[in-house]
Order: C-alpha cells, then structure tokens, then sequence
C-alpha cells in the first residue's frame, strides 16, 4: 500500500511570526519583571525630588498604602499579570515618594541664617574635609554661636580655616563669616544645599584668622564616637603620607582612609582629564577590590589547612572574610555615602554566598539597589549611585550574555597562557567599554566633560590598581600601627607613582577633554531607563532601548542665554559667538566654571579696553562692548551711578538694594538685591522685537523650588 504524503503547512505570514517573537520575548521576562520594582521606587524618590513644593506625609503614606493594597489585593484574587505587575510598580512608586518624604523629615536640622556680621564660633572638629580653593576645610560640631540660639545652631557646619589644619577631636575656637550652604551656580545646576541637608550640615564658615583652642564640655557619645574614629583615620592619612611623600602618600590615603587633604591639585586634574578621577573617591571599585582580596585571601588560607578545608565551608568562611573587610574598611573610609552604598552591594553579594545563591546576578543587584534607596533615598539624585548602578547593571548584563567557552580538555602550557591572556584582554577591553558606555550619559550630564582616551587609561591601570595598589594598600594599612606597613606602602606607592605617568600621558594628548553642554534636565531620566531596558531586558528586543540611552547625546540643547549672574549679584557673564565674556575673572571661579561647562561656552576674560571698572562696578563705554553693567559693592551706588549704568548698558545688575531708579532706567532691565535674595542666580535670554528687546529670566530659586534645603534660618 502506498504511503501517504501529509501536505506541507503554509508558512506563517511576517505578521504571524511577528506576533509569536513578540510572543516569545514577552514570555522570557517571567523572572525579569520584579527587578523593575527598585526601577518604579526610584522613579518614585526622583519624582519627589522633582517637586518644586514640599508634599504632606501624610497624603503621601496613605497613597502608598492604598496602591500596596490594590495590588495585594489583585494578587489575592489570583488576577493576570497585567493587573498584577502595573500595580506593584505603582506600590513601588508611591513607596518611594512616600520613603524620600519620610527621610527628608527624619534629617531635618537646623541651617543657619545669612549673617551680616562675622561671627564667633565654638566647636568640635569631626573630620578634616578636602581642601578648597581659599584653603583647608574641616568639619566642625558647633556647641556655641553668637548669636544664634541653640534651637537654631546647626549640627554640623563646614569651616574653611586658616593656619595648621586641626586633627579630629579637638575643640577650636574661630572668629568666621557664616553663611547657610551655597545654592546652584546657575539654575538647575548642582545643588550642594541639598546634600548638605542629607548630611546635617547646617552652613559654611571662613575664617577671618587662625583657629583658636576652646574649652568646652565634654560632648556627646556620638560626637566622641565620630571624632575618635576620624582622629584614627587622620593619624593613619597622616602616618601614610609620611611614609610616601606628599604628593604619592596623598593618593594614598584618599584611596585608603578617604581624606583629601594632601591631595595635590595638579595630579587632581590629571585624574580627572585621563579618566581615572573615580580611583580617587572610594566607591564600588575600592569595596570590590578589598572584598574580594579579602575573600580569595582567606579561602586560600583555608584550603592550604586541609584539616580546616574538611570542616568548614571555605567558601562561606571567606564570605565571612569578605563581609568583615568591607565593614573594616567602610569604617576606615569614614563611611561617606558613596562608600556607603558601595558596602551595601558588596555585603549582599557575600549574603547570598551564605545563603548558597549566586552572588553576582542581577536579582542581587535589584536587591542591592533597593536596600540603598530604603536607607538613602537621596541617592537617586547624585551622579555616584546613578553612575555606579548603570555600570553594574551592564556589567552583569554582560556577564549573562557571555558564552561559556568549552574547557580545553588538553593542551600545550604556551598555547593555555596565549589563549587564556587573550581571553583576559578581550574581556578587559569589552568591560571597560560597556561600563563606559553605561555611564557616558551621566558623565556628560553631570560634569560637562568627557575623557576622550578615558578607555586607554583605564585599561593600562586596571592591572595596576587592582592587583597591586589596592591589595598593597589595604595590607600596609593593616599592618602600619604596628611598624611593618612600610614595604606594602612601597609597593603600593610604585604603582601610584605609575598611575600617574599613564594618567599625565593620556591627559597631554591631543583632545583628551572634550566639554559637553548639559541636555535638558528630562532627557538623564530618558537615558536612565534606556539603559536600564538594555540590562534587564533578554533577548534581541533590549536593542530597543539603546536610542534612548543615547539621549543625552542626542537631544538638542536650549539656546545659550546671553547673560549670567552669578548668586548676590558678585559675578556676571555675557555670550556673544560662543564666548562668555567673564566680568570678574577669578572672583567666585567655582560658580563661572560650573556654569560655562554646563552651558558649553568657553569662558575668556573681559577686554580691558571698552569698559570702565572701579573697585566696586565695572561698565561698557559703548553698547557694543557689552550688554551688561556690574556693580558687585556692598555700598549702594548713588543716584548719579545708577543713571550711568543705566545709560551705557541694557542690563543692570546692583548687588545691593535700590531704593530708587533715575528715568534713565526706563526701558532697561535693573536687578539689585531683592531679586537675588529672592532667586539666586540667574540666565537671562534676549528675545528681539520690534519695541526693543525683552528679556526673559530663570532663577535658580524658582527652579530649585520652596523646598526644606532651599530654607535658611
């Protein structure tokens, strides 16, 4: 009997088989959709931070009560995951602005009030800060301020001093101007005071003269606490810096131990031109290193005592070895944020050692990042968590996309070490430029700046850092207190000293720094989540989301304002051809920087030609020298001075108030004191007309919004 031919299926048609891949992609995100709950809580602490006035707690508890509710409650009535999931990233959202509101309020301290006068000072010294522009900086715990009641001195205050730095734990004495923590240099710019505010640090201080000894009652446990474990950090700086020299021993101990104080502005630069500033803060690449040498160094020690090797779990003993180092050195560090959240990660990684999981996965990372945002809301906002997810996040994401290469199961030594030299290069080269790449878009946004051979820097100094500077360090501050760190530090201090020949190298070449405008403060959320799209998503569909990563340096940048004044009205810029014309050069240089990058112009000093300057206001001869007239003075300016700004420019700025405006300042845009007490700093942008121009301003006030940080007094 002859067989029967079953007929041929039709083919799908592309519409079919665009429904099942669609189908398909969906489907290999059954585990993957729960690690966008941290993604929808930190949505939810940036959205508050957004706000531009502050919420009730109240209403803001009760939302998130009711949306982690709703979505219980669909969960308990067995409903799909298309009610499930959009409810639980609502829960996460609402929990996460209720969690930001509720820290805000937790931290809540006094800050203090603009004064006049400079005042007199008492305090503790809580730590050594990194150096300023005008000098040293320390931290200081007030107990007394004249004139200021105890209700309304501050927590903490940091003071920029002058003569010997004072170590940790002593009680000093300066007679200072005292001013609350600076606001934005520009609108939208980066907000100290609000980080100040997470840190209790109610104002800033100049001293007028050298700090003077106090003697004071003894202060609180938790003030002697910090000072003694900040006095120990600053002896073993100190103690480093002499062993290395100043210039290799400041690296040092800003890698070891976190204080700044003996860095050298040069090399500074050179870090940060070459691509290899984040090797100086200590971050997640400090806490991985330590822990990990921790761990390989005690899970070796164990299996070389077989007697111990048959008892115990080397591996979850190393874990524990692990955990302890980085505990250690967050101590040692005197646990800033950044340290901070980089502990968290690592101990969860060591965690689920313990708990027989895997420990680098991107469900520990999830975990990691929710734990931080718990406890740190505010991190959402600075460029070190955004920075340091986005890297990790790629990088796992590579990990699980990377082939298993067969184990060879024979071969010649020469040809392993070739193969496995290769492999190791190969690796290198693609981390660095996926963790690159993750975190371009931050690097751009925050900094303006961009390391063109960034990649090569860090690619001739990984080995570097991570074999021997790092593990040198971590043991020769081990063993430093008792006199046997010095051969570590040696070591330690070659491979700084040959850090910074590769770093002043990649820094002198053509074009190693590029200067990126800032995009639109929308666009970094954009660049966020695409980012994040391409990690968390599997399969070829995560390519979507690279557009969007690629945000920042996409989008198209607002128009240039043509004037910028700086906050109180001291210093002022004008565009013209894409040159910022600086009124005052090197008078408040941090703020003209901060702008200049942020806007992407280049800033030169003011022609002496053209103007007329005194000590007290400087003004173009002619219009065509210059839009603006400056008086920066503490002195009003007479009726007679205000009608010669108003005569030779179209823009007045007077850093006192005004009490009355000559008819020649009709048609003329005049800000004086009021307005910068009410708004800061200010962009100003010239839109022409037939009646003349108008001008349309942004203050960094109506920015920054009427929120707890942005209060003084």
């Amino acid at each position: 009997m002859a067989g029967v031919i079953a007929p041929t299926p039709p083919k799908p048609s592309l519409g079919e088989r665009a429904r099942l891949f669609v189908r398909d992609q969906v489907a290999a995100q059954t585990l993957r959709w729960r690690m966008w709950s941290p993604v929808a809580f930190g949505g939810g602490c940036a959205g508050y931070f957004a706000l531009k006035s502050e919420p009730s707690a109240w209403t803001l508890g009760v939302g998130a009560m009711v949306a982690a509710g709703l979505w219980l409650g669909a969960r308990r009535l067995a409903l799909g995951r298309m009610w499930t999931l959009p409810l639980l990233m609502l829960a996460c959202f609402t929990l996460g602005v209720a969690v930001a509101k509720w820290r805000t309020d937790a931290v809540a301290a006094p800050i203090v009030p603009a004064m006049a006068e400079p005042t007199l000072v008492e305090g503790w010294v809580i730590d050594v800060d990194s150096p300023g522009s005008a000098g040293p900086r320390v931290v200081i715990a007030p107990v007394r301020i004249r004139g200021l009641t105890p209700e309304q001195t501050p927590v903490r205050l940091r003071a920029t001093v002058r003569g010997e730095v004072p170590a940790p734990g002593q009680a000093v004495r300066l007679f200072a101007i005292l001013n609350p923590p600076p606001a934005p240099a520009s609108p939208g710019a980066y907000d100290f005071g609000r980080n100040a505010y997470f840190q209790s640090l109610g104002g800033v201080a100049f001293a007028l003269g050298e700090t003077r000894p106090a003697y004071l009652a003894p202060p609180p446990w938790r003030v002697r606490a910090a000072m003694a474990v900040n006095g120990m950090r600053f002896d073993l700086a100190s103690r480093i810096v002499a062993r290395l020299g100043e210039r290799t021993g400041g690296i040092a101990a800003a890698m070891t131990t976190g204080q700044e104080a003996w860095l050298n502005p040069d090399d500074v630069d050179v870090m940060r031109d070459s691509g290899l500033a984040h090797i100086l803060s200590i971050s997640g690449l400090h806490m991985a290193v330590v822990g990990g040498f921790a761990f390989f160094l005690v899970r070796l020690l164990v299996a070389a005592w077989p007697w111990l090797a048959l008892r115990v779990s080397g591996k979850k003993v190393a874990a524990v070895g692990g955990l302890l180092a980085v505990g250690t050195y967050l101590v040692v560090s005197g646990a800033p944020p950044p340290a901070e959240r980089a502990a968290i990660t690592a101990s969860i990684a060591f965690m689920a050692i313990l708990l027989d999981r895997q420990a680098i996965t991107m469900h520990a990372l999830a975990v990691a990042a929710f734990a931080v945002l718990l406890m740190q809301p505010e991190a959402i906002v600075t460029p070190g968590f955004q920075m340091s997810f986005a890297a990790t996040a790629a990088l796992v994401a590579l990990v699980e996309a990377w082939p298993q290469r067969p184990k060879e199961l024979s071969a010649p030594l020469p040809i392993l070490i070739v193969q496995r030299a290769g492999a190791w290069l190969g690796a290198a080269i693609l981390a660095s430029l996926v963790a690159g790449a993750a975190t371009g878009p931050f690097a751009m946004q925050h900094f303006n700046r961009t390391a063109m051979y960034g990649l090569l820097a860090n690619l001739a100094t990984a080995p570097v850092s991570d074999f021997l500077i790092m593990p040198m360090l971590a043991l020769g501050a081990l063993l430093e207190p008792t006199g046997l760190g010095a051969p570590f530090l040696w070591l330690a201090g070659q491979g700084i000293g040959l850090m910074l020949a590769i770093g002043t190298w990649t820094a002198g070449l053509p074009g190693a720094v590029r200067t990126v405008a800032s995009a639109p403060d929308y666009v970094l959320p954009i660049a966020f989540l695409g980012v994040l799209f391409c990690c968390l998503w599997r399969g070829p569909l995560r390519w979507l989301g690279l557009p969007f990563a690629a945000a920042v340096m996409l989008w198209p940048r607002s128009p240039t304002p043509d004037v910028w004044i700086g906050d109180g009205g001291t210093n002022a810029a004008f565009v013209e051809a894409g040159q910022a014309t600086v009124m005052r050069p090197g008078v408040r240089q941090f703020a003209v920087d901060v702008w200049s990058r942020r806007r992407g112009v280049l800033p030169v000093e003011r022609a002496p030609a053209g103007w007329t300057c005194s000590r007290s206001s400087c003004a173009p001869d002619t219009p065509s020298a210059g839009p603006l007239a400056l008086w920066w003075g503490n002195r009003a300016p007479s009726l007679e001075q205000v009608d010669a700004m108003c005569r030779a420019a179209l823009v007045v700025s007077v850093r006192p108030v005004v009490p009355a405006l000559p008819a020649s300042c009709d048609g003329r845009l005049v800000l004086d004191g009021t307005d910068y007490a009410r708004g800061g700093a200010v962009e100003l942008w010239r839109d022409r007309t037939p009646s003349g121009p108008r001008w349309r301003a942004v203050w960094s006030a109506d920015v920054r919004g009427d929120r707890p940080w942005s209060r003084t007094g």
